[in-house]
């Protein structure tokens, strides 16, 4: 087997251990509602944590076995696999608008990580390193107090949240870059504080991905997430690394052009839980199984209530024909109305 083929096999898997880790995630957030960050007495999302961790892992594989314009981009069929896993394991099926939300996500995303440049060889200074994280950390908290301020929105909510979580991740990647050049460079882990940040970064997008599963289904904070993470980090290359797009003005337009259509895919997402929602709130109800007409007692009418009203009941200048019925008690309530008016 060639490192390329090795490469792309370790890319799939990766992403399939993602969606998986995703899929559940977005199960226990369902079954607990209480537990938004952290739920930490559930195995299945420490199994969630697992997936994520093995996905990770074999990422970083790829990259040792293939270049980095190939197994970016196939990260992104991240959003493609969980759509069919989560209908195949958890029989959680997207809607047509969902499908096409996600398509346009991955290959928006795709096309964008294909124009980037080969990643430098430059890292983090320590001033830049202070910068980064501190602005990283007032972009997450600026995010996480807009999700409450929309709690009421909970699509909305979640994709902020989702955004928090891709931020934190994409500078993880930041840091975790600068880490592996400086360790081939001096042949120790000399930065420890960068290991502190990595830790917090990761740990804070996990939770914050957690909770944005909360009420907005699987695909919108996935694809939030997915598209996120990677643009961060490669606006950061862009800027601190010196790194470039391909081919030019003509790959800046391109990679502008692809990042739209990863914009378009995650709106769809977007849009289509927050009118499923809102469908489901508007909906009445008894609409599934309408009331049928009872015929009430006339006991329950009172000497005020038109004779109209009454299911059924014939009107009172019907006659004495239309007064008459299969049963006597009509009748009988009838004399007994009038005797009550005429007193």
């Amino acid at each position: 087997m060639s490192a390329l083929t090795l490469a792309v096999l370790l890319s799939l898997v990766s992403a399939v251990a993602y969606a998986g880790g995703a899929i559940l995630q977005e199960r226990v957030a369902v079954s607990t509602p209480e537990h938004t960050y952290a739920p930490l007495r559930r195995p299945v999302w420490w199994c969630a944590v697992a997936l994520n961790g093995l996905g990770a892992l074999l990422h970083v594989a790829a990259l040792a076995y293939g270049p980095l314009s190939l197994v970016q981009p196939l990260g992104a069929l991240t959003i493609v696999f969980a759509l069919p896993m989560a209908a195949l394991f958890v029989h959680r099926k997207a809607g047509a608008t969902a499908w096409r939300g996600a398509i346009m996500a991955a290959v928006g995303l795709a096309g964008l990580l294909s124009l980037t440049g080969s990643a430098s060889e430059q890292s983090l200074e320590g001033t830049e390193r202070l910068m980064v994280a501190l602005v990283t950390a007032g972009t997450v908290l600026a995010l996480m107090t807009l999700a409450h301020a929309v709690h009421r929105h909970p699509v909305v909510r979640s994709v902020l949240l989702a955004g928090a979580a891709g931020v934190a991740f994409g500078i993880a990647s930041v840091f975790t870059k600068s880490v592996a050049v400086e360790w081939t460079e001096d042949g120790t882990f000399a930065q420890f504080s960068s290991f502190l940040v990595i830790a917090a970064l990761a740990t804070s997008g996990m939770l914050l991905s957690q909770a944005s599963y909360r009420g907005a289904g699987l695909a919108a904070p996935l694809a939030t997430v997915t598209v996120v993470n990677p643009v961060v980090a490669a606006a950061v290359g862009l800027t601190l690394f010196g790194e470039t797009f391909r081919y030019g003005t003509t790959g800046t337009a391109l990679a502008l052009a692809c990042g739209v259509v990863a914009a378009g895919g995650l709106i769809l997402l977007t849009t289509e839980r927050i009118s499923g929602s809102r469908k489901a709130a508007a909906e009445p109800v008894g609409a599934v199984m309408p009331a049928q007409p009872t015929r009430e007692s006339p006991r329950a009418i009172t000497d005020g209530e038109p004779l109209m009203r009454r299911v059924g009941a014939p009107a009172r200048d019907a006659g004495p024909r239309g007064r008459k019925g299969k049963s006597g008690r009509y009748d009988e309530w009838y004399s007994a109305r009038d005797e009550r008016i005429k007193s």
